[in-house]
């Protein structure tokens, strides 16, 4: 692949993914709104960056130009932030992802992969949460993402091979830091106040970290296209419930920064039902990919950022490592 163009590269996943790309060898194209700051991104000879909505159609085709494959990151991501303008959300969620496939194809890419979520399975009790699982979205965010896939994968054909991925909840270090993810907010609660507060706790929750997830995408680049055309992946490696993933939290921050002392645990009743066991046996059963870095791995590089001064004491309170905050400053039309 000679040139890829990456939707929403400037964001907590994107941030990480560029690199990964340019050390592949790729040319870099990143098409992002930058809502949270132009400096994200490295400076390199490969990276063109472009400023612009994917909805303006005349922007996509011309960011399609000579690209071979496109990676598809961009939306409104998590519930409240979604719900803060639910037209406005879905016009880029769902109204404007297939156009953004179409674009690729009639450009002549020959490779496509959408990012959608695992949390468009909603609740469910089955011990093993398959691609074949029933959707049951619970938001319009889950939803809206479950219904776009089919808009995508239908576009699939011999000259054009399109794959869907479902992460699982992201988690770890990133210089486009999000800290209203389970696992970050959590680690950064226990360092910055030496307490961690669960909201239910007996949820079931997957897990990737960021640089596992950035490192499928590149891979999903060379991966044969027999593999991968067509196909719906699972990517998501421990599940546990939150409870649990506050008792690692509490232990690895106590083992990491020893001079922070004891942190305590308290809990509290949550709305938030979503609860399912993500199994990620097909990527790799038939990819042989299969993560890495576990969550134990995410929670030590978020204790060495904050360590290390890249996130402040005091980041719970600034805006730009909370989605919902800085979409609604970010006024968008």
């Amino acid at each position: 692949m000679a040139k890829v163009l990456v939707i929403g590269g400037a964001g907590y996943v994107g941030a990480v993914l560029i690199p990964k790309l340019l050390d592949a060898g790729h040319d870099v194209r990143v098409l992002d709104l930058f809502m949270f700051g132009d400096d994200v991104l490295p400076s390199h000879p490969k990276l063109e960056q472009v400023k612009g909505d994917m909805r303006d159609l005349g922007l996509l085709e011309h960011v399609n130009e000579g690209v071979d494959a496109v990676i598809q990151l961009a939306c409104i991501s998590n519930d409240p932030s979604f719900e803060l303008d639910p037209d406005l959300s879905k016009s880029i969620n769902f109204d404007a992802i297939e156009p953004t496939v179409a674009a690729a194809k009639a450009a002549g890419a020959t490779r496509f992969v959408y990012a959608s979520t695992s949390s468009v399975y909603g609740v469910s009790d089955a011990p093993e949460v398959t691609e074949d699982h029933p959707l049951i979205p619970l938001t319009d965010y889950n939803k809206y993402k479950g219904l776009s896939e089919p808009h995508v994968l239908k576009h699939n054909d011999d000259d054009f091979t399109v794959v869907v991925i479902r992460p699982a909840t992201v988690c770890g270090y990133s210089p486009r830091l999000r800290l209203d993810l389970t696992v970050n907010i959590l680690t950064a609660k226990a360092i910055s106040s030496k307490e961690v507060t669960v909201f239910g706790g007996t949820q079931k929750r997957p897990n990737i970290h960021v640089e596992d997830i950035a490192e499928l995408y590149v891979a999903l680049l060379d991966m044969p296209k027999e593999k991968i055309s067509g196909e719906i992946f699972n990517a998501g490696y421990e599940n546990y419930t939150v409870a649990e993933i506050a008792n690692i939290v509490r232990e690895t921050v106590m083992r990491e920064m020893p001079e922070l002392g004891e942190i305590a645990i308290t809990t509290t009743p949550s709305n938030d039902l979503r609860s399912y066991h993500v199994s990620s046996e097909k990527i790799k059963r038939i990819l042989g990919w299969e993560p890495k870095r576990g969550l134990d791995d995410a929670v030590v590089g978020l204790c060495n950022a904050f360590k290390a001064g890249k996130i402040p004491l005091d980041a719970l309170s600034d805006s730009k490592y909370i989605n919902v905050k800085t979409v609604q400053l970010a006024g968008l039309k």
